[in-house]
């Protein structure tokens, strides 16, 4: 199958490359000092599970460089689904299946919105996994897996050659019909892990290891399962004694990639995110006291992360202006 990764990141990064060694034609579109870096040297993926690199040749700046792939990896950071979907508009991939694999639980509403020719598929993405350095990437949580699956009973068909692209690929991938639910059981463990992870600056081995840290990031989750409850979405209570047994799966030193861009003074998906549980939950009567208050504490951190970003691409464009 033929495969664009929107959002050369972690996630897109290392699946996009267990499907490029699998024999799949696949490309890549990044920007800034990762898409300089690759364009060079190509794509260097380590993980628990191997080495994997890609060719130049396969790293592209927008999606008109490449022709029509069967299938987008959407993965880009939530904040950028906008922009990234028009570039996907204005290109051959805009009647593509759209697969997302973002955090949240409206992305596929919103590229059902902004591509309209598409099929979306809803995707949760089990992995921890980030660029260390451009062109490098490095996974460490020792557990990959997707979920993945229509919204449309009747589109369920058209997934069958993408099921059996991820097995070829040993890509564990589980087709369900019921994502909607899998993309709140996602959501309300990474809202809340997130902000801690965020907050505290630590691991989430550390954070387990203290109970007072354990209970905020259980009483988090909580709070966004009663949030997910109010919206009509099936899901079955969660227990303390199942959620930690679950996140030891993970390796101990695992940090939250919202954490990474906090120390690294990027923008975050908080709005995704928490910013999600307390806007759903003061529109249902939900209290999400909780998430309002992880909220409030990292928004300024976000704010000038944004301020920071636009300042530099201001300079860019008139440097360039300048040279023009």
């Amino acid at each position: 199958m033929k495969f664009l990764i929107a959002g050369t990141g972690g996630v897109g990064g290392y699946f996009g490359a267990k499907l490029s060694a699998a024999g799949n034609d696949v490309w890549f579109l990044a920007r800034g000092k990762h898409l300089d870096a690759m364009r060079k040297n190509g794509l260097h993926v380590r993980s628990t599970h191997g080495t994997f690199d890609v060719a130049p040749e396969r790293i592209i700046a927008h999606p008109r460089e490449a022709d029509r792939p069967d299938v987008v990896l959407f993965c880009v950071k939530s904040y950028d689904n906008e922009a990234a979907a028009a570039r996907l508009l204005d290109s051959p991939a805009r009647s593509s299946m759209i697969l997302s694999l973002q955090n949240g639980i409206d992305n596929e509403d919103t590229l059902g919105r902004l591509l309209p020719e598409s099929v979306i598929v809803g995707g949760v993405a089990y992995i921890s996994a980030r660029i260390d350095a451009p062109g490098s990437i490095v996974e460490t949580g020792g557990f990959q897996r997707i979920v993945f699956g229509t919204f449309d009973p009747a589109q369920a068909s058209l997934l069958e050659p993408l099921s059996a692209c991820f097995a070829h690929a040993q890509i564990r991938a589980d087709c369900t019909d019921t994502i909607r639910t899998e993309l709140w059981k996602k959501f309300i463990f990474i809202s809340a892990m997130s902000a801690v992870s965020s907050l505290t600056r630590l691991t989430q081995g550390e954070i387990l290891d203290v109970e007072e840290s354990r209970m905020l990031v259980f009483n988090a989750m909580k709070e966004a399962e009663a949030v997910g409850v109010g919206a009509g979405i099936a899901l079955e209570p969660l227990e303390k004694e199942k959620v930690f047994e679950s996140m030891a799966r993970f390796s101990r030193g695992t940090r939250a990639s919202m954490a990474f861009d906090l120390v690294n003074k990027k923008p975050m998906e908080l709005d995704a995110l928490s910013g999600a549980v307390v806007r759903l939950g003061a529109r249902l009567g939900v209290p999400t006291p909780i998430h309002a208050t992880m909220y409030a504490a990292l928004l300024p951190h976000h704010l000038l992360a944004l301020q920071s970003a636009a300042s530099q691409d201001s300079a860019a464009a008139s440097t360039t202006i300048h040279t023009l």
